[in-house]
Formats: C-alpha cells, sequence, structure tokens
C-alpha cells in the first residue's frame, strides 16, 4: 500500500490518562495517513538534550550514574530533559554545568534522533560541546554522578564490549567518530 509522503494523521479523539512529572501518558483515535483508524497510546515527553563534551586533545567527557529502569550503573553521555521554556541549546548548557561542572565555549548542535518513536514522541537533541571551562558541578538531589575523561579510542571499545550499552550514548559517539571528528577540529 502506497502512503502519501508528507501526509500525517489526523487526530478523531484525544485523552490523557497519565500526568507525571516528566511525562504524559495519552490515548489517541487517528486516522492514519493511510485511512485506517486506530487507537494508539503514547508518551508525551518535552524532548530531551545530549551533551557530547570533547576536550581540546580529543578526549571525551562521559558520566556514570545508576539507572532504575536499566538496573545497573550506565555510562553515558550527559543527558536531560528539557525544560518548560528553554530551547534546546539552552538545556544543553544547563545540563552540562549541572552534571559535569563544565561550560562549554562551542555548542553545536549536529543531530536529532527518536530513541522509541513507537510509542514516545520524545526528540532529543545532540550537541558537540568544545573549549570547555571546568566548573563545580549541581546535580539535582537523587543524581550521583561520576565523570571521566576517556580517549576516543576507548569509548569505542567500550560500545564494541558491551561496557558502554547506553543508546543515545553509543549513537552519540559513533556519529562523531563517523562524521564529526576530523571537521570539528577545523
Amino acid at each position: 500500500m502506497k502512503v502519501s509522503k508528507g501526509k500525517k494523521a489526523e487526530i478523531l479523539e484525544s485523552e490523557i490518562l497519565y500526568t507525571g512529572p516528566v511525562f504524559r501518558v495519552a490515548r489517541e483515535r487517528i486516522k492514519e495517513p493511510s485511512g485506517l483508524e486506530v487507537t494508539k497510546v503514547f508518551i508525551q515527553h518535552p524532548g530531551s538534550v545530549v551533551v557530547l563534551p570533547v576536550f581540546d586533545n580529543g578526549d571525551l567527557l562521559l558520566i556514570r550514574q545508576y539507572r532504575h529502569a536499566a538496573g545497573d550503573y550506565l555510562w553515558e553521555l550527559v543527558a536531560g530533559r528539557k525544560d518548560e521554556g528553554e530551547d534546546f541549546a539552552q538545556g544543553a548548557r544547563r545540563e552540562l554545568k549541572e552534571e559535569t561542572g563544565y561550560s562549554a565555549k562551542k555548542l553545536k548542535k549536529v543531530v536529532e534522533l527518536f530513541p522509541t518513536p513507537g510509542f514516545v514522541e520524545e526528540k532529543m537533541v545532540l550537541f558537540l560541546a568544545q573549549g570547555l571551562t571546568e566548573g563545580q558541578p549541581t546535580p539535582e538531589d537523587d543524581e550521583k554522578i561520576e565523570s571521566r575523561r576517556v580517549p576516543l579510542k576507548k569509548a569505542l571499545e567500550w560500545i564494541h564490549n558491551g561496557t558502554i550499552h547506553d543508546m543515545k550514548t553509543t549513537a552519540g559517539i559513533l556519529f562523531y567518530d563517523k562524521f564529526l571528528r576530523t571537521r570539528s577540529r577545523k
């Protein structure tokens, strides 16, 4: 069946089933671009930022924290939800400062990702942060964060051997290595 390019679903009914501090759960009856009427339950999320901090020598700044949903401590890029009233770049600068204490002279948007588009409308925007200046982190009360400078080669090894298994971190590091590394030094 051929679907028209660019055509979107028509919302016939919409209901919020749950509202929490980070997201809402919605149920919508829609008419899909193909004409089929279906009911979808999905998570509404304001969007999030991911920051790939790169030092002048090429090392990356990674953080490690406990993630209850994963049941483990994960090595990750700096990330967090975009707060109400801020744009993605403001959110990226805020999260970098809160989680690591670092600030960046240069912040460049590099890619937008949808981590689970089947049932979450969250858009993640990945930023490259350079010209890093150390400062004092101010994490939220429930964030116990360890940060570490990691050479790119080691981060790639960690992806390969499963030490890093967080999607946004894997995608961000691989995207940087494949498309940005040589260009970002110019």
